[in-house]
């Protein structure tokens, strides 16, 4: 009685028992999805804020990047400058010189010119005397013509030699006479010029000049202003090369200055560098927490982006092993790797041969997935380089020349996406993969997505990846 008592008292406690246990699992249950939910809005917030550090760390190294391109230059100008400066104070220099031989030059014309007027007195001396005699010698021939013809017919022959010497000596003193006019003339415009470049400080003229006290004074006038302008001119290239040296010393200041600020800017670069890599490694992790709590088995918001993913990557691996199996394509031209720019493109564009497989093939799974969930972006199938052959219909415009702005947000198919992210999703062999990233539109314009990729394996080869964005 005991015993069967004990077994139904029993009973009752084994089903309380058990029913608690289901209770604190399905209480532990809520707790683990809810936490899972937490991680996942938290970590979705990190890779938020991480991306966007990073993303700020990229355009602050770009722009260091530009900097130090710039200062650079700058460097190199400011080189140029102080080796112009240098080449000016240097032909300053010389030019003070040249005019002080030249100053000194005039002087020793001056003192030269005085001296060829001296000899042009002795010419003028000489040429008086000549003048002299030759009327001596006319007189003589004179007489001798009158004593040859008393001689009547013995002093024939003497007389013809007497006429002969009179007109020579007529010739003479004619002669001498235009010498002596030239000379004097002469003289003059000399002793004008030995005046013009022989004035003392004084003012005084050296060597023998007019009696004359006006002309003179006017010939001291006229030399102390010669003396005048060189003074002057030699002042004011002094002034040149005062400012030349003046110059070169302040070019080199601002040179120093210069390379201080381009070396400031490299250790900024370098820093700016640095942290872009250590932001890399914060979303790097944020990114794995995100595939961990996705792979958990609690449901979460990426959950059904990631499935999408993996959905239109077999979808796309698919159709691409059926067109290798129907011959539509050769296994080579699908795997292509030897993309062909394409001329005057910007950004660059490039063909592949499997361009026209994949614009037959890829738009009604890309197109059916942009309306599958909210808040898609785009879905694409890259190569393992990240080259997008056919993008969403949106973004496979026609290109316009010369507006890259517009061709970088409106015509991004044919292009490689080799960055970061593009890299990582389309070389990416796990199930899937979770990135957090800034995307460029053009123009410093930038959308922060969430991709969720899945790998698209063709014949037994990876081929690439399929890469799904949204925001959050």
């Amino acid at each position: 009685m005991l015993a069967m008592f004990k077994k139904r008292d029993a009973a009752p406690v084994a089903s309380q028992t058990g029913a608690s246990a289901q209770a604190d699992t399905a209480s532990s249950d809520a707790g683990v999805h809810t936490l899972a939910q937490t991680l996942q809005r938290d970590t979705s917030g990190l890779g938020l804020e991480a991306a966007q550090l990073r993303g700020t760390l990229e355009d602050s190294a770009a722009a260091a990047e530009r900097q130090v391109g710039a200062l650079s230059e700058l460097v190199h100008h400011a080189q140029q400058i102080g080796q112009a400066q240098q080449h000016i104070h240097s032909e300053s220099q010389l030019s003070q010189q040249a005019l002080q031989r030249a100053r000194d030059s005039v002087e020793h014309v001056g003192s030269e010119v005085t001296g060829v007027v001296s000899t042009l007195h002795q010419v003028s001396e000489a040429a008086r005397q000549i003048t002299q005699v030759a009327l001596q010698t006319r007189l003589v021939a004179f007489n001798a013509s009158v004593e040859a013809k008393r001689a009547g017919d013995a002093g024939l022959g003497f007389g013809v030699v007497a006429d002969a010497v009179k007109d020579l000596s007529t010739q003479v003193e004619s002669i001498s006479k235009a010498i002596m006019g030239t000379v004097a003339t002469l003289d003059q415009r000399i002793q004008s010029l030995a005046a013009d470049l022989s004035t003392t400080s004084d003012g005084q003229v050296r060597g023998k000049g007019h009696k004359d006290s006006k002309d003179s004074k006017d010939q001291q006038d006229d030399g102390h202003r010669v003396h005048q302008a060189l003074l002057g001119v030699e002042a004011a290239v002094q002034r040149i090369v005062s400012a030349a040296e003046s110059s070169a010393q302040l070019s080199s200041g601002i040179n120093q200055q210069v390379n201080r600020m381009a070396q400031e800017v490299q250790q900024t670069r370098d820093m700016l560098g640095t942290a872009t890599r250590r932001s890399e490694v914060v979303l790097g992790v944020s990114e794995r927490l995100m595939e961990l709590i996705a792979t958990c088995g609690v449901e979460t918001s990426d959950t059904p982006y990631i499935h999408m993913a993996q959905q239109v990557a077999g979808q796309i691996a698919q159709a691409l092993g059926d067109a290798l199996a129907q011959g539509r394509i050769a296994q080579a031209q699908l795997f292509d790797e030897h993309y062909q720019a394409l001329s005057g493109s910007q950004p660059p564009q490039h063909t592949s041969a499997f361009n026209a497989l994949s614009d037959a093939l890829f738009p009604g799974f890309q197109e059916a997935a942009l309306k599958a969930l909210p808040q898609v972006v785009f879905c694409i199938a890259a190569d393992r380089n990240g080259y997008i052959s056919t993008h969403n219909r949106a973004y496979c415009q026609p290109q316009r020349p010369g507006d890259v702005v517009w061709n970088t947000a409106h015509s991004r198919w044919r292009r490689i996406f080799n960055d970061r992210t593009g890299l990582a999703s389309a070389r990416n062999t796990r199930p899937f993969l979770l990135q957090t990233y800034r995307r460029d539109m053009g123009g410093g314009n930038f959308v922060l997505l969430k991709e969720a990729s899945a790998p698209i394996e063709v014949a037994g080869r990876h081929w690439g990846g399929l890469r799904l964005a949204y925001r959050f």
